[in-house]
């Protein structure tokens, strides 16, 4: 259910603003997004499974702050990484 290393350095070097960015909110917001599927996918297995569906909840929270922080900031970021990312709104 964790990212692996590997899938977290090419997820930061996709999505990282500058060389040394590991917590932008681009980065952040897909990490989360693939923390947030990885989870879905588990669920789907383990419907019953409800600490996990909290622990889903709290990250997609999470997203939706960094997303609705990024949109006050920056719109076009917002449009481009929703736009990355595939999410609606």
């Amino acid at each position: 259910m964790s990212i692996t290393a590997e899938r977290r350095s090419a997820l930061v070097s996709e999505y990282a603003t500058g060389a040394a960015d590991t917590g932008s909110p681009e980065v952040q917001v897909a990490l989360l997004s693939e923390r947030i599927g990885n989870l879905t996918e588990h669920l789907k297995t383990h419907a019953k499974d409800f600490h996990s569906r909290r622990g889903l909840l709290v990250l997609v929270g999470r997203r939706r702050r960094l997303l609705d922080y990024l949109k006050r900031k920056d719109q076009a970021r917002y449009e481009a990484l929703i736009g990355r990312l595939n999410l609606r709104r």
